[in-house]
């Protein structure tokens, strides 16, 4: 296992409109990522909030790998140059650089580690991906279903959490947090295998 740090990004959009739209399932994951760092957000000048401290335990007992935790101060659609500008001050290898963002093609709650791959229709995956240069960067992809009926794509995800579902979207973000926590840990295969076997 390598102690190099992890830049953790969580997509979304800024603003109290869009704070508890299922589009800003990243954020409210690098939210819960700070909390349990004990670390707050402070502002970086590539436009972004950044909370920066250790997380986890490492095998035989040291603290666990530096993780900066982003939210970007910009729209969805234009998250790349500002993943790029951090990416490049905090000198992160694309291997851990770690996106955290909603997924459609999920079913509700659930968890899935990808590492590279295509945007796959998703606007901030594909702004991402053209800034980098490069796919080869780690994803939690949190699953938030399709839209019911003849609702749009993008009201659906531009619409609030039902509040009588907020607490079991809390449940899923704490498993979030958890997951992230052992990709920094224990390594990303190791994870993943983990999370997948128990969905």
């Amino acid at each position: 296992m390598s102690n190099e740090p992890w830049l953790v990004v969580g997509l979304g959009n800024p603003g109290p409109r869009y704070e508890l739209t299922r589009h800003n399932i990243g954020h409210l994951v690098v939210d819960a990522l700070a909390d349990e760092m004990g670390e707050s957000f402070n502002k970086h000048k590539a436009r972004a909030k950044v909370a920066s401290g250790r997380l986890g335990i490492l095998p035989g007992g040291a603290p666990g790998p530096k993780v900066m935790a982003a939210k970007l101060d910009t729209y969805m659609n234009t998250s790349g140059p500002i993943v790029k500008a951090l990416v490049d001050f905090y000198q992160i290898d694309p291997a851990h650089l770690l996106i955290v963002h909603d997924e459609l093609d999920l079913p509700e709650h659930e968890l899935r580690l990808k590492q590279s791959g295509g945007a796959a229709g998703h606007n901030g995956l594909k702004s991402i991906n053209d800034s980098l240069g490069t796919k080869d960067y780690c994803r939690l992809r949190v699953g938030i279903g399709r839209p019911p009926g003849q609702m749009s794509t993008a009201d659906f995800v531009l619409s609030n959490f039902p509040a009588k579902q907020l607490p079991q979207w809390s449940v899923t973000i704490a498993k979030a947090v958890d997951a992230i926590s052992e990709v920094v840990t224990k390594g990303f295969l190791t994870a993943q295998q983990d999370l997948h076997s128990n969905k």
